[in-house]
Parts: structure tokens; sequence; C-alpha cells
């Protein structure tokens, strides 16, 4: 693969993220021709080429449409906010770009369906940055669960809390505009759904409440602005096979950082994960002698794949940005035709799917098929 062209719409957290994976992923892997950056935009072209700069392109614009435009672009990042991803996937799949996207597909169901419409015909490649799923202990825990370790699943519960949004007088800003979702389901959840994809699949019932823990913030012009969407999303679902689920996300949740904590429990045995903690799990299996049972802990190491590309020996630990960097590879290979381990648009639909059925059973105040 000969040093494919990248694109990249937005410079926030997210589009560093992006950047840093680009720069780092032929030295971390080395079987893949380093990636060209060739454009990336923002919001304003002083801001574009300043961080075009720090990040490495060779091109800034202050319009994004000029990135897709740029024949030189193979692939586009799209790490803007929310309401702005159908825009920019549609028009770079249309252009004949492949797309890595950041989550959610979209703020409204139909937008969603438009891009994986868009996706369809173009034949080119799609990316969700669903990067939790890229932890390699995430994917031992998938081949535990599928190997029968813990039995047959019973209950999964899955919690995400962080309190970006916990103190009340922050003021307010885009996260809490109705245009930007539904607050905590959309902007949040779809994270552990990602995880309970990929690990047990996706709910086939749900009982939504949402909640604001706060009416309103203090305006950036002065006075205050109602808070238009839900920090809080609490779900109960039933998943295929008759499993039983629970779904709880706070974005308002003081002290709780980075916190996914999943829990799997089977017929013989436990799982507990907890992203604060991303490096190791705990594993329950209720063989052997009663006196010798109880949860023991499994730390990332080099018998766990892809590990051993970042760090040869264990208890040393992989972060966030290592989880872009394995996603960035993913692509990569979905692009040269290989197998590739990705949340693409067909799947992150129907994550959208159980969202927006998560929703409606709120607003409806009634238990909800995801369909």
């Amino acid at each position: 693969m000969a040093g494919l062209g990248i694109g990249l719409i937005g410079t926030g957290y997210m589009g560093k993220c992006h950047a840093l994976a680009w720069n780092a992923v032929t030295s971390v892997f080395g079987d893949v021709e380093r990636p060209r950056l060739v454009s990336l935009g923002e919001v304003n072209a002083d801001l574009a080429r300043k961080k075009a700069d720090e990040f490495g392109f060779a091109q800034s614009t202050g319009d994004w449409r000029e990135v897709v435009a740029n024949p030189d672009v193979d692939v586009v990042s799209v790490t803007t906010p929310n309401q702005f991803h159908a825009e920019m996937a549609i028009a770079a799949l249309e252009a004949g770009e492949h797309v890595w996207c950041e989550k959610p597909m979209a703020t409204s169901f139909a937008d969603a369906e438009h891009m994986l419409a868009a996706a369809r015909a173009s034949g080119k490649v799609t990316v969700m940055g669903y990067n939790y799923i890229q932890n390699p202990l995430v994917r031992h825990i998938a081949a535990l669960i599928r190997s029968g370790a813990i039995g047959d699943v019973t209950h999964v519960r899955v919690e995400m809390d962080e309190d970006y949004m916990a103190d009340p007088q922050e003021a307010f800003y885009w996260k809490s505009e109705v245009q930007s979702g539904y607050g905590a389901l959309d902007d949040f959840a779809v994270h552990p759904l990602s995880l309970l994809s990929v690990l047990v699949g996706l709910p086939t019932e749900v009982m939504t409440d949402m909640a604001k823990p706060y009416a309103d913030r203090p305006a950036r012009e002065g006075g205050r602005r109602a808070v238009e969407n839900h920090d809080i999303a609490n779900v109960l679902m039933h998943m295929e096979g008759g499993v039983s689920g629970v779904l709880l996300a706070n974005r308002s949740a003081w002290g709780r950082k980075g916190r996914i904590m999943v829990q799997v429990y089977g017929s013989e045995g436990s799982i507990l994960y907890d992203q604060e903690r991303m490096n190791e799990f705990q594993l329950y299996d209720r063989k052997g002698e009663p006196a010798n049972h109880g949860f023991r802990t499994i730390m990332t190491s080099g018998s766990h794949p892809i590990y051993g590309k970042f760090i040869p020996a264990p208890g040393h630990g992989l972060g966030f940005n290592d989880l872009k960097i394995i996603e960035c590879r993913e692509m990569l290979s979905a692009i040269s035709g290989q197998p590739a381990h990705v949340i693409d648009f067909e799947r992150g639909l129907e994550i959208e799917r159980a969202v927006h059925a998560m929703a409606r059973s709120h607003f409806e105040r009634r238990w909800m098929t995801v369909a």
C-alpha cells in the first residue's frame, strides 16, 4: 500500500488523536507504507495553519470542503462535533475517499442511514471511532466468552461515567445543545454499546429513563441557558438468547474520568473489566475446589496479540492513543482488502438503531423494540 494521502477535518481532542495515529502507525506496526499527511481543515485558516504545522500536514485550509476536494487525499478523518459528521462523511465518500469518522455516526437516524447509503454506493472503506474495542484485553475477553470459559452468558451490565459535565457552573457549550444529540446516550453510551457489540451482541428490546442533573448552565454571553439534552441515561435491556442487561451512563459523575465498567456473568463464571484500568481484567472460574474460588487478575502482556507491537514487557500498559493507532492499522487492513477488526458504517448503524430506540423509549415511557 503506497503512502495513502490523508485529510483531517477538525483538530480538537479527537483530531489530535487521529493525527497522532496517522503519524505513528508505520513506526508501531512496520508493515504499511507511511501515510502522506496531505491536508488539514479547521474553522479558520489561521488555526488550520497552526495545527497543520504541529501535526505535520503539508497543507491547511479554513474550509473543510477543500480537504474533501483535494485530489491527493485518499482517506478523510472526520473529527468534528457530532452534528457535522453526516455532511462531511457523505461528501468524502461521494468524492471517492475512504472515511474514518468519530462516533456517533450522526445526530439523527435518517442521517446515519444516508451515511450508510453513501458508503454502499461508493464501495469505500468506512470505520467508526470506537477505539475501545481495539484493546488487546477486550479482544481476549471476547475470545474467552466465545470459547465458553464462563459458560452461557446470563447477564451483562455496562456503565460509563465521566465528570466533564459534573460542575453545575461549567459554561454551556455545544454538547448540551439538542442539535448535538440526546446527550449521554449518543455522545457517550455508544462506547459501551460498541463493546457489547463485540462481546455479546446488541439489545433487542430496551426501556430507558434519561435525566438532567442541571436544568441550565451559565451562558458565555451572560445569564444562563437551558440545558437541551440529558447528561444521565439508565437503560434496561433484553439481549438475544434471553440474556438480560443494564446500561448506565452519566457524564456528570464527579471523580469518574474514563470509566467503562463491563460485567459479564455466565453459568460457569464472570468477567469484570474497567476502562480506567484498561490493562487488566478480572476472571472468576467456578471450577476447582470451592476453597480456592475467587477473582484473579489478568494483565496485558505479549501473550495478547498487538500489545507486543508497542511494548515487549508485560505490566507497562497501553493508553487511549495506542488504541487509536491500532484502529488506524485496522483501517489500513480494510483498505488493502485484509480482514479488519472494525465497526464500519454497517455495524455502526446497528448501534445507532439501538440508541434511537432507547431515546424513543424514554420519550414514550415504554419498552421499545430495537428495529
